[in-house]
């Protein structure tokens, strides 16, 4: 039964706040995951399970915000309402824009459960869902930050604003690395690199450390042989 309270009030602006500090943290983690950058302090491994540790606290918190909502009656928002976008009767537009993010967030949570059997390429096409979430996510929190369908203000919009400045600097850094090429990571690669047009002709010494595979596990086995 729905019930109004100041707590349920409170608790579900909070958590909406923390929800959408999470999941930019999430962001910026996955951004430095795939451009191979760790956190300070952690390595590679450590950064890969926070950005997974974060993204479930975050649906943790999300899910709150969602049953907070759902049962304080100061606003008329039903469980559908939480699941389908655009049909409450409370600020339809606003509302229906978290429950997109919310929905997109939870595609990306279900196929990474799932992955191994979606598979990669699935996996990783769902996965950019998270990116169009989050400015989603930050229209419904500046358009209902207050609870009642005005403008975030105080702690939540200077929240908002150090999200608006991390996620958008983190996805600019993805992008350029995304178009950057690739560094040859193999004696093969080096070799392939090296013969293109209008590159220098390799020298022998180059010739022969392709070939024999020196610095791979197997070329290193060969020479130690």
């Amino acid at each position: 039964m729905s019930s109004s309270s100041p707590v349920l009030w409170y608790a579900g602006q909070a958590t909406g706040m923390v929800s959408l500090a999470l999941f930019s943290a999430v962001t910026v983690l996955g951004v430095m995951v795939q451009v191979r950058t760790t956190v300070p302090g952690l390595p590679r491994f450590g950064t890969v399970t926070l950005h997974r540790t974060l993204s479930m606290l975050a649906m943790v918190f999300l899910a709150i915000h969602i049953v907070t909502a759902v049962a304080d009656s100061y606003v008329d928002i039903s469980l559908v309402d939480s699941v389908v976008p655009f049909v409450g009767d409370f600020q339809p537009l606003w509302l229906g824009l978290g429950t997109v993010g919310f929905d997109l967030l939870l595609a990306v949570i279900v196929t990474s459960m799932l992955r191994a059997r979606t598979g990669h390429r699935v996996w990783r096409a769902v996965h950019w869902l998270a990116y169009a979430s989050w400015p989603v996510a930050v229209v419904h929190g500046l358009t209902l930050g207050s609870g009642t369908g005005g403008m975030a203000s105080g702690v939540a919009l200077w929240l908002t604003a150090a999200c608006v400045v991390a996620v958008p600097a983190a996805v600019a850094v993805r992008i350029t690395a995304a178009l950057r090429p690739a560094a040859p990571r193999t004696p093969a690669e080096l070799l392939a690199r090296s013969t293109t047009v209008g590159a220098r002709p390799p020298s022998p010494r180059h010739r022969e450390y392709a070939a024999t595979g020196v610095g791979t596990g197997a070329g290193a086995h060969r020479k130690g042989a």
